[in-house]
């Protein structure tokens, strides 16, 4: 039994370590070919790689080969991209460095040869109206769908005497004009009308920007009889510190009933303006009131048969009025500068209230408005 056991295990051993062999033979001709295998993948695939490193480095050389005989054809420099956008960022810093070196001189030259702070910032603006109202520098969004005016400064004509022309195809076409309150005194009107003063505003009165109390001015009358009897076109004007639509139809009614017995050819003028301090009474109000009332002014004055127009300055048309309400009246514009920066239409400008003009003792507003008279 013991013999025939171990001749037993024996054969099946023998078996087992054939079937290994076997198996191994198999394994390494499996292994053979799948080394076989990558390698001939490997070499595809390092076949394609140079195949296409060689045609990009083709493609480079042929563009450095290009880029150097330009270069040498034409007498340039060629540059890497490194270097490019080194020399970019660099001359963009110099250009930044440049300009702001040149904003600086410009400011330094202008407030140099005396100009006011506000005076210089404008022309670094020219989209928006730069205004100073209550200590504080305005930046205003200039509205160019509203009417703007088209006057040349080199058509402005300056006088030795000080008075303005405006010239067009180098005729005179503004007509000199003067406005008047008690202020003015005793006016000798003939004196005046030979001086060339071609039309007048005359004060009708006012309501007192501390009492609200509404005044007649003292020289009106005597004004405006003095006026037309020397043959010049007269308009007025009424000074407003009026905070409601009552307030503003008792003005307007005491102008109209003022103005009745007189020829009265010129516009009838809503004399709107802010009072330096806290004192005034219309100060307060908002732009959309101080608007209404303004244009309530100027509706009534118009179905009453009159021309209306409104008088205001830089502030007032930038800030505290709502001028697109009011494109449908004219305007009368308060600036003393010898130039044309505000960008709106207006007829009339008043350019100064230190003007001299024979038969008014002491200074006087000089204006020249730019159409026919009315």
């Amino acid at each position: 039994m013991k013999n025939n056991r171990n001749g037993s295990r024996t054969t099946e051993d023998r078996l087992e370590r054939s079937g290994r062999r076997r198996n191994n033979r198999i394994s390494s001709i499996l292994v053979m070919f799948g080394c076989l295998l990558v390698l001939v993948l490997v070499t595809y695939l390092a076949g394609v790689l140079y195949m296409w490193i060689d045609a990009e480095f083709q493609k480079n050389a042929d563009d450095i080969a290009e880029a150097v005989m330009l270069s040498e054809q034409e007498g340039q420099v060629t540059y890497t991209q490194e270097e490019l956008d080194a020399m970019v960022a660099q001359a963009k810093e110099e250009a930044g460095t440049e300009a702001s070196q040149e904003i600086l001189e410009g400011i330094k030259a202008s407030l140099t040869a005396g100009e006011t702070t506000v005076e210089t910032l404008r022309p670094y603006y020219p989209d928006e109206l730069v205004v100073v109202s209550g200590g504080t520098f305005h930046f205003v969004p200039i509205q160019k769908d509203l009417r703007l005016n088209d006057y040349t400064q080199e058509n402005l004509n300056i006088l030795e005497t000080g008075e303005y022309q405006y010239l067009e195809n180098g005729q005179v076409t503004s007509h000199k004009g003067i406005d008047v309150s008690k202020h003015q005194g005793e006016i000798d009107w003939q004196q005046v009308a030979a001086d060339g003063v071609e039309y007048a505003f005359i004060r009708v009165g006012l309501r007192g920007y501390g009492t609200g109390k509404l005044v007649e001015d003292e020289y009106f009358e005597q004004n405006i009889t003095g006026a037309l009897s020397a043959g010049i076109k007269v308009g007025v004007y009424f000074y407003t510190q009026a905070i409601n639509e009552e307030e503003l139809m008792e003005e307007a009614n005491f102008v109209l009933e003022k103005i009745a017995p007189y020829r009265i050819e010129c516009p009838v003028v809503f004399d709107v303006e802010k009072v330096s301090g806290d004192d005034g009474r219309m100060n307060s109000l908002t732009v959309e009131e101080r608007t209404n009332l303004t244009l309530l002014f100027c509706q009534t004055i118009e179905n009453a048969g009159y021309k209306p127009m409104i008088y205001h300055n830089m502030e007032m048309g930038a800030l505290l009025l709502d001028l697109a309400k009011l494109e449908n009246y004219d305007k009368w514009f308060a600036y003393y500068n010898a130039d044309f920066y505000y960008p709106y239409q207006y007829e009339i400008w008043q350019y100064t209230d230190n003007g001299t003009v024979n038969g008014i003792d002491g200074p006087v507003d000089l204006n020249i408005s730019f159409g026919p008279l009315w």
